[in-house]
């Protein structure tokens, strides 16, 4: 007669397997990066990078800035980026997966730098909650369009559109300060000089912040109202180098702001600190005034400004060779795990 293995020895083995089996999460984990927190003033901050834009290469900048951001000033910094289900590549093209979203739940501080991304509600809603709940934002360049919805229109999330009508301008224009208009410089050929607005010099975010310049073009605004703080203005520059002279004539009369803060009072009744900068292409973080400035709003963002030294560190952690921004410049293949620490 057969007999069966013994309760002692269903329990060893179940014990045998447990082993082997991923802690929660562990297979997922391989769709982002984690960079733990130390020693320094961001220790016990949680710091959320959310990547996923097909032109300016945010899946290269996040991990850069998570990395200084853990290594140099101590905070835990988690980088999530539009992902393909079946490889689980990095794919920047990817419009509508972002695995790990839940990490925004016990988040301190969100910095999204995503391009008409379309998610799935139970992914989205992540997000939504994050904003809703009055936690600080930073939003990079195309944040103002962060989100699209041509696929579901019938989401409840459909109206953070950024063209919407039911909420103007979607989150962009609403959380923050506008949504896209238009190239304000010419993409391409007109780069873009950080000028510091008129007496915003002693602002916190701009404490050491300086020589700041980006092949990236000036965006144009139209909406961005009154309640904003605007920190840095935009110089057009006549060519893609920082020796290059202003244009002259309307572009630069007036120069259009180019980073600000403002404030959020979502559902929850509190009011939440935003900072958006229109720049933030990869190649645009090659300026160490530019990752001065987005450390310096981090700590700003979290209520930390009197631990704003008068010169931030902004020293790039290991190697950093952003691509040329572009539609289809990206890398194919990378894994999340490529962008580990060492």
């Amino acid at each position: 007669m057969k007999r069966g293995l013994s309760v002692p020895s269903l329990v060893a083995l179940s014990a045998s397997v447990i082993m082997f089996l991923p802690a929660p999460g562990q297979g997922s984990e391989a769709q982002w990066v984690t960079y733990p927190g130390g020693d320094g003033p961001g220790a016990s901050h949680k710091v959320v990078l959310v990547a996923g834009d097909e032109e300016y290469r945010s899946e290269e900048a996040m991990p850069m800035l998570g990395k200084l951001l853990s290594v140099r000033h101590g905070f835990e910094c988690v980088v999530l980026f539009s992902i393909d289900a079946e490889t689980g590549a990095i794919d920047p093209e990817e419009q509508t997966n972002i695995p790990g979203l839940e990490a925004l739940d016990d988040a301190d501080l969100m910095v999204i730098a995503t391009r008409f991304r379309e998610l799935p509600d139970e992914q989205m809603k992540h997000i939504v909650d994050y904003v809703e709940s009055g936690r600080p934002i930073v939003g990079l360049r195309t944040a103002t369009h962060a989100f699209s919805y041509q696929r579901n229109p019938d989401s409840p999330y459909a109206h953070w559109h950024f063209r919407s009508e039911s909420w103007p301008g979607g989150f962009g224009q609403q959380v923050l300060g506008d949504t896209w208009i238009n190239h304000h410089g010419r993409h391409g050929q007109e780069s873009t000089r950080g000028v510091v607005a008129p007496g915003a010099a002693d602002h916190p975010i701009l404490r050491g912040v300086d020589d700041v310049w980006g092949p990236t073009d000036v965006y144009g605004l139209r909406n961005l109202g009154d309640d904003a703080n605007v920190l840095l203005l935009g110089a057009v520059l006549a060519g893609m180098s920082p020796d290059d002279p202003p244009v002259e004539g309307p572009k630069n009369d007036p120069m259009v702001p180019i980073a600000w803060t403002r404030s959020y009072t979502g559902a929850a009744g509190e009011a939440a600190r935003v900072f958006t900068t229109t720049m933030g292409a990869s190649t645009d973080f090659e300026s160490e005034g530019l990752r001065r400035l987005l450390v310096n709003a981090v700590y700003w963002g979290l209520g930390m400004e009197d631990r704003i030294p008068e010169r931030s560190d902004a020293r790039i952690v290991g190697e950093y060779a952003p691509t040329d921004f572009g539609f289809g410049s990206q890398a194919v293949g990378v894994m999340p795990s490529a962008h580990a620490l060492p």
